[in-house]
């Protein structure tokens, strides 16, 4: 799978089910790129298109439930690959890393809101 693709996945299972316009925006790619990508993803059975209650000429991409399994499976795998690495460090990395923990959470928080861009 692309990292595009498991990014997109990442944002509908973060943000809830959006317009291809906005998706191709947070991930920055073309619409036809995220209309192209959407349709491998919903033939894979990882998306599916729904309409919107509030607007009957919009579709928005939803996740399946296959499509949450990945991105749950995906990170609980990178949840224990940093648990094994973490355990290789010193007891002073281990308190170098503690001590940027907020600092780090601040970040990731600025990136989110970053690709998330405008909510609908």
């Amino acid at each position: 799978m692309s990292l595009t693709s498991a990014a997109t996945l990442a944002t509908l299972d973060r943000t809830g089910p959006r317009r291809i316009t906005d998706l191709a925006v947070v991930e920055g790619v073309t619409q036809p790129a995220m209309t192209a990508l959407v349709r491998v993803m919903e033939e894979a059975g990882l998306v599916e298109r729904q309409g919107d209650a509030s607007d009957k000429r919009v579709t928005l991409v939803c996740l399946t439930e296959a499509g949450s399994s990945y991105v749950r499976t995906r990170r609980q795998a990178g949840v224990h690959a940093f648990e094994r690495l973490i355990g290789e460090l010193t007891g002073d990395e281990v308190e170098a890393l503690v001590a940027a923990l907020p600092a780090l959470k601040h970040l990731a928080e600025l990136e989110s809101q970053e690709r998330e861009g405008p909510k609908q």
